[in-house]
């Protein structure tokens, strides 16, 4: 076949190209495919269909306000619901690293949607004089305010979402707060023996932290919906009216539900991307958490016989390939690899900010991608961390205990009454011998039965006060 009947000529400023007959997209693209050949995989298709939706809304009003002809901003508007459709998805093509500070995205989508409703008008894709992909498209715009804004049109409801998934999580973790109330076990400081706690109140610890990581990225919300949409190159909004501006904000209002409002200095949203560095790492934060319970309950769950083995994590699957019966905290490794990867990714996020300069930042694209991505496995791995791993969770109350028994820590609820060195002396004893503490509490006639079980009572050593006494301190 020849290439006459598979690819189209395009031109632009440096020349022309072969465009494939079929494609959606145009020369820019093309050009953009070739020069950012580097991950293989294309901008994140949640931006994507963002762009869509503030070429939607610019087209509507373009039309509106008679920039375009009626018939060209109807037949924009439906390309842009044919592509949020997702019918048109693998025409989004440009690598998600790349150069120019989105424009390649933007073009990409501005020559889907250009060549989509060329067909709609009854043309040949790649026949612009029916619909340009800059001077129809993307009229009133440039990437800077465009890119921006729908960046955090795209962010909002992962934001949603994840913060609804840390509530769940929260919830999850509160059950078993009530379920272990009162089950006591070894509690542990720097890896070594430490004072008692009941196992409820560890869950306690984790809910609370998990809730702050919830408030504080749904309040981050508020910062984002302010954009920068008529600001074009650098934010002055020369070559896209006043009128024009707020109209595309109150369509992009009610298009996504977003509460959106135009920004009353665009420039700063233009240039400055330190919201997105403030949302990034409240990502991380949630993320530090994670790691931390996931990372206790496998440290838990150690063993089962030549660990701690207090924690029963659930059975997912089979461990290893070579030593049979061996089962593995997978799901619990699984968050804690995916908050290893959102905290790599909030340092690409930090630099990239940082190294914007004077009235753009360069690397959006790059917070984009580390952002979205960030946010997707947050999302999903926080409820398969909550069904799959925290619901099914279940401790060895004996293995708690004995853990306990070994350890005569215990006896610091006794310090108030035998002093700190006896009741030292009393530890290192119970580890030398085995001998239970309250064994050796009686046989040195250094406490009465009665009284040791008024001070060495699980609610007495896990409470604030002087334990036995009655009184809180």
């Amino acid at each position: 076949m020849s290439d006459e009947l598979t690819f189209r000529m395009e031109q632009d400023s440096l020349g022309s190209a072969p465009v494939p007959r079929d494609a959606y997209y145009g020369i820019h693209t093309v050009r953009a495919r070739d020069n950012f050949a580097v991950s293989g995989r294309p901008a994140h298709l949640r931006l994507a269909r963002a762009m869509v939706l503030v070429k939607k809304a610019a087209a509507k009003v373009n039309g509106r306000q008679g920039n375009i002809p009626e018939s060209v901003a109807k037949a924009i508007q439906l390309s842009c619901d044919d592509i949020l459709s997702g019918v048109l998805d693998e025409h989004f093509i440009v690598d998600a690293y790349q150069g120019g500070a989105g424009t390649s995205t933007n073009m990409n989508v501005n020559e889907i949607i250009a060549n989509r409703a060329i067909e709609r008008l009854g043309g040949i894709r790649g026949d612009y004089r029916l619909v340009h992909p800059i001077d129809h498209v993307n009229l009133c715009q440039s990437t800077n305010d465009v890119y921006p804004t729908a960046l955090r049109i795209a962010v909002i409801p992962l934001l949603r979402l994840l913060s609804e998934e840390l509530s769940s999580l929260q919830e999850a973790l509160q059950e078993k707060e009530r379920q272990y109330a009162d089950c006591l076990r070894q509690g542990r400081t720097q890896l070594m023996d430490a004072l008692p706690i009941m196992a409820g109140q560890s869950f306690g610890a984790y809910a609370k932290a998990v809730a702050r990581d919830r408030w504080r990225l749904y309040k981050a919300e508020e910062r984002l919906r302010e954009i920068n949409i008529g600001g074009t190159a650098v934010g002055t909004g020369m070559n896209a009216p006043l009128a024009y501006a707020y109209a595309v904000a109150e369509e992009l209002r009610e298009m996504t539900g977003l509460g959106l409002s135009r920004s009353d200095f665009p420039m700063d949203a233009t240039q400055n991307m330190d919201v997105f560095v403030e949302t990034s790492g409240l990502l991380k934060a949630a993320a530090v958490n994670l790691l931390k319970i996931s990372g206790d309950f496998r440290l838990l769950n150690s063993g089962p016989s030549g660990g701690i083995g207090e924690y029963k994590l659930p059975a997912a699957q089979v461990g290893s390939s070579i030593m049979p019966g061996k089962v593995n905290p997978v799901i619990a490794e699984m968050a804690g690899s995916v908050a290893m990867r959102v905290i790599a990714n909030d340092t690409a996020v930090t630099l990239a900010a940082a190294s914007g300069q004077l009235e753009l930042n360069a690397f959006t694209p790059l917070i984009a991608e580390a952002l979205l991505e960030s946010l997707e496995l947050l999302s999903r791995a926080v409820p398969l961390f909550k069904e799959r791993c925290v619901h099914r969770l279940t401790l060895d109350a004996a293995r708690c205990q004995e853990n306990l028994d070994r350890s005569g820590v215990i006896a610091a609820a006794a310090v108030s009454y035998i002093g700190y060195d006896q009741a030292a002396e009393l530890v290192r004893d119970v580890v030398s011998t085995g001998q239970p503490l309250e064994q050796l509490l009686q046989e040195r006639g250094l406490m009465t039965a009665e009284q040791m079980k008024a001070i060495l009572h699980p609610l007495e050593v896990t409470k604030p006060g002087i334990p036995g006494s009655g009184r809180e301190v």
